[in-house]
Formats: C-alpha cells, sequence, structure tokens
C-alpha cells in the first residue's frame, strides 16, 4: 500500500512539474514558508513581498501577508529571484520526551523568475544543531498560475542518514495556494486572507515508530493545509493542518528588515504524538542583486 502511495505520488509531481512549466505564469517575491514538524524538518526562506514591490503593484495582484503564514507547511507561493536565506527553528517540549528541546537549522538559496520561467530553491538542513551533524536538503520549485495564485512542488528530508534521523525517509509534496484579492492588507500589494492546500507523502503521511507503537496508526492523511489573516500589519494569525496534526501559530514581521519570526502551538489532537508543544522559528533572506548592486 505504501509503495502504490509513493508511486502515485511520484506521478503526482511529474504532473505538477508540466503545470510549473507552462506558459504565463507570476509568483509573489516570497519564499516557500517554513516546515518544521519536530525533528528533521524543512524550514525555509521568509516571504519578502515588499522586494517586488513596483511590479505587484503595477499588475494589481495581491500577495499573502509579509509575515510567515505557515510554520508547519510549505505552501504554493515560493521564490523570485536570487537569494540567500537562513533560520533557525524548534519545539519544546519534543514530543515523547520531557524537558527538552529541538531544534534545526537551514541555510540555502534560489534563483529564476517564476513569471518567465520558475524559480528553483535549495536548502541544506543541520537536525542535530548542538553537534552539527544530521544533514539533510530540499528542492522545491515554484510557479504562478494566475493572479493570486501560485503552485509548488518539492522534495524534503532528502539524503537523511537513518541511523541518526528520524524522519521516515524522503518527503514528496505538491502545494496550490491563493490569496484572496478582495480583502487588501495596508501592506501593498498584500492580502489580508491567503489559503493553501496540499498532498504529500513521507512527513505528510507516514507516522513515527514511537506514534505507531503508541497505537496512534500508521498513517497520516496525505492531505495538508493552512489559513492565515492579517490581524493587524506585519502580524497574521495561522490555522494549519500537518497531515498528523492540528496547529495554531503567530508570524510577525516587527522591522523594515526581512527578518520575520513565528511562534505556535502543534500536535493539539490525540490523532499523533503524546502531548501539545510550542514552536517556533525565525528566518532572514537576503537579495544576492542587491548585495552585488552595493
Amino acid at each position: 500500500m505504501i509503495c502504490k502511495f509513493r508511486l502515485q505520488s511520484f506521478k503526482f509531481c511529474a504532473i505538477v512539474a508540466l503545470c510549473l512549466c507552462a506558459r504565463s505564469a507570476f509568483s509573489q517575491n516570497s519564499f516557500e514558508k517554513e516546515l518544521k514538524q519536530q525533528v528533521d524538518s524543512f524550514l525555509a526562506p521568509v516571504p519578502v513581498v515588499a522586494a517586488q514591490g513596483a511590479s505587484q503593484i503595477e499588475n494589481g495582484d495581491l500577495y499573502p501577508s509579509d509575515a510567515p503564514i505557515a510554520l508547519l507547511t510549505p505552501t504554493g507561493f515560493g521564490g523570485y529571484g536570487t537569494y540567500i536565506f537562513g533560520g533557525l527553528g524548534g519545539a519544546y517540549p519534543e514530543v515523547y520526551r520531557n524537558n527538552k528541546a529541538d531544534l534545526i537549522g537551514s541555510i540555502g538559496f534560489c534563483v529564476g523568475n517564476p513569471e518567465s520561467a520558475v524559480n528553483f530553491a535549495t536548502s541544506l538542513n543541520v537536525t542535530d544543531v548542538h553537534l552539527f551533524r544530521d544533514f539533510s536538503g530540499n528542492f522545491i520549485l515554484s510557479r504562478k498560475l494566475f493572479v493570486g495564485t501560485s503552485i509548488s512542488a518539492g522534495a524534503l528530508q532528502m539524503f537523511a542518514n537513518d541511523r541518526q534521523s528520524d524522519s521516515p525517509g524522503s518527503t514528496f509534496y505538491m502545494a496550490i495556494s491563493h490569496a484572496v484579492q478582495t480583502i487588501p492588507s495596508l501592506t501593498p500589494g498584500c492580502s489580508r486572507l491567503s489559503y493553501t492546500i496540499g498532498l504529500g507523502s513521507g512527513r505528510f503521511y507516514e507516522k513515527s515508530p514511537i506514534d505507531i507503537a503508541n497505537g496512534k496508526g500508521t498513517h497520516g492523511t496525505a492531505i495538508f493545509g493552512s489559513i492565515s489573516f492579517e490581524a493587524i500589519r506585519h502580524v497574521s494569525i495561522n490555522a494549519e493542518w500537518t497531515g498528523m496534526n492540528l496547529a495554531f501559530s503567530a508570524g510577525l514581521r516587527p522591522f523594515k528588515n526581512p527578518i520575520s519570526f513565528g511562534i505556535g502551538v502543534a500536535n493539539l489532537t490525540r490523532y499523533s504524538s503524546n502531548k501539545a508543544n510550542m514552536v517556533f522559528s525565525i528566518g532572514l533572506p537576503l537579495s544576492l542583486n542587491r548585495t552585488l548592486i552595493k
């Protein structure tokens, strides 16, 4: 059954890749949002909607809030231009363990214009931050489909060491996101309301051995999603279904620079894990084009 699901996932990603190569597309100047579900998580670049600025306003499209709109799941909105990015995320306490924090670091880059082609983002994760070991990689393609709507497809936790990692193996996914065009925010070019629906294998479908041993079942829903509303300028309130559990979070971008923060609570149902816990993230993108010009 698992093999059949993986085969279907690969076929689905192939179809998505064809969609990404479709003509006439555009994407916000943001990145894949942070996927951080306990350990071996994907910490992606944070949104920088303002960097695209004039192009968005001229086209009249509204894009998601410039604060993080999801902490635990990816979205369909990908990168725009040439950036390097890095960040740190974590959870406390780690599920099935007491008084222990779980951290992950990430660094990567993206390149490409999703209006004329696609944007490609890749990053390197370090799951065991204390000992600087347990590495894995992520690869994401994204492109706009039509006004306010973008699609992405990717592979997460690639090449993880089975002896060090608790990851269920590589994860493949696709996600489609939409920013509602009739509810503008106070930030030029942004919408106050956005949502995502996605389908994935691995982290979104296969439960951990500890979950299975504790009678939580063997599989999640494979379907994940999120909804985000900008409560006040640069502050978003988010709800997410990770394929395994429910989470609520807040995304903040309090400064003029593009550094962003996220904080929330995860594992709110008994569908997986043994308790709710806090999750948090810090991320910073840096435009290579602007750096070279300076």
